[in-house]
């Protein structure tokens, strides 16, 4: 086609718009190219006096297809360049700009065709070409009333979109206020939770003050206490030896049995009071491990001697096993024999018959070290109560003891970085093992 005159931009226009729609462009894509390109003809007839257009199909393996248009000016363009008089015309297509074409300057447009219009072949193209040449272009007129025509569509569609986009615009409001509100009540209760955990932190942290003031002046008081007793049980126990001693007046069989009564009580009183002396050093934290290396087969060997001499009961057996070579442990060999010896005599203490046995074993680079009797045992729901200050287990009061044994052996086992376990069922006896790692604590 030809442009020369101010009538060609019109029939340009129209052609363009009918060349969009033939190879299927969508309807507002068809509005767009013919726009565009009327205002590329309408800028080269002023510039540059007209151009020669041609439009074509670029038929891309890597791609969809193109509808391309070619304006061919009648004169060079100024310094070879092309800018149009809108700059909005070039977001109509999706190339606008100026190629060399065989040697001659183009200004070029193109609009990629959608996958879903009909397959362009040759036969195809060959068919638009036949029916757009013998299509007649319509008049100026024409084209005028039809471009009125897509303004008043424009300006319908612009309008609907407006007054949906109000809408959203008014929906969004609400949601903002929405969210704003959510999030201001959140925020309230979350200051509020907060201000909770504060006053709740603050609680647990005067409970705690108080906890350990109270455990403090526990253990002053039975160190106190324990200070202030040890003198005068002692002093009953050497007066009651006194009495009861060949070089002293005879006593009658019955003052004989009452100071054997009063020197009994008296050692019960002073063991309970060094086990509350004992309990209130660990607990106070002044118990400290005089760390080395402890001979394993030198404390058994000693235990076996003491205990076997003070076990009363001829159906209890003492059994004391050599620990495996080579029986090394780092730890403090006074608070570790202390441990065992109060294992080993509650074992004797309330096992009628049968034994109790002291054994060693290595495992996981841990020293196990096991009591097992075949006393009455132990229910399951009491196994960490006995570890309690003050608790016996039902039955066995009138044994004797004061229930400070275990847990005073429990806290020694925990400073020298080992653990204190309980293995035990009603009528199977029960297992104490203590568990140290070989290096120490």
């Amino acid at each position: 086609m030809a442009l020369r005159v101010e009538h060609d931009i019109f029939v340009v226009r129209q052609r363009g718009r009918e060349v969009a729609a033939a190879v299927g462009l969508e309807h507002q894509d068809q509005i767009r190219l013919a726009t565009a390109l009327s205002e590329v003809a309408r800028d080269l007839l002023r510039v540059v006096g007209g151009a020669d257009v041609t439009f074509a199909v670029d038929l891309d393996e890597q791609g969809p297809p193109r509808v391309r248009v070619d304006l061919a000016p009648v004169r060079p363009l100024p310094d070879g360049r092309y800018e149009p008089h809108s700059g909005a015309v070039a977001r109509l297509v999706d190339m606008l700009g100026v190629v060399d074409r065989e040697g001659d300057t183009v200004v070029r447009m193109s609009r990629r065709v959608p996958a879903s219009s009909q397959a362009l072949t040759p036969e195809r193209l060959a068919e638009l070409r036949t029916e757009l040449g013998s299509s007649a272009p319509g008049s100026a007129l024409d084209e005028l009333a039809s471009q009125n025509e897509q303004l008043i569509a424009a300006l319908d569609e612009v309008r609907s979109q407006r007054d949906e986009l109000a809408v959203l615009n008014e929906e969004l409001q609400e949601t903002n206020q929405g969210v704003m509100a959510l999030y201001n009540q959140l925020t309230e209760e979350l200051e509020e939770t907060n201000r909770g955990v504060v006053a709740l932190y603050a609680e647990l942290d005067e409970k705690s003050v108080q906890l350990r003031s109270a455990s403090e002046s526990k253990s002053r008081f039975l160190a106190n206490v324990s200070h202030e007793l040890r003198a005068p049980v002692t002093a009953v126990i050497g007066l009651s030896r006194l009495l009861a001693d060949s070089a002293s007046d005879p006593l009658t069989e019955e003052q004989a049995q009452q100071v054997g009564l009063i020197r009994s009580s008296a050692t019960d009183l002073l063991a309970l009071v060094n086990e509350l002396l004992d309990l209130a050093k660990a607990e106070s934290g002044r118990l400290e491990p005089n760390w080395a290396e402890v001979d394993l087969r030198a404390v058994f060997g000693q235990l076996r001697g003491t205990l076997r001499a003070l076990s009363t009961r001829t159906d209890v057996e003492l059994v004391v096993e050599d620990p495996p070579p080579p029986g090394m442990v780092r730890s403090d060999e006074v608070l570790l024999a202390q441990v065992l010896r109060n294992l080993l005599h509650n074992g004797l203490k309330f096992t009628e018959r049968g034994e109790v046995r002291l054994r060693a074993e290595v495992r996981d680079e841990r020293w196990r070290l096991s009591v097992v009797d075949t006393g009455a045992g132990i229910a399951p729901e009491l196994h960490e109560r006995i570890f309690e200050e003050f608790y016996q287990v039902p039955g066995s009061t009138r044994i004797g003891g004061t229930g400070l044994g275990l847990p005073y052996a429990r806290r020694v086992v925990r400073l020298l970085g080992g653990t204190l376990e309980l293995t035990s069922e009603p009528g199977r006896g029960s297992t104490f093992t203590v568990t140290l790692p070989i290096g120490g604590g």
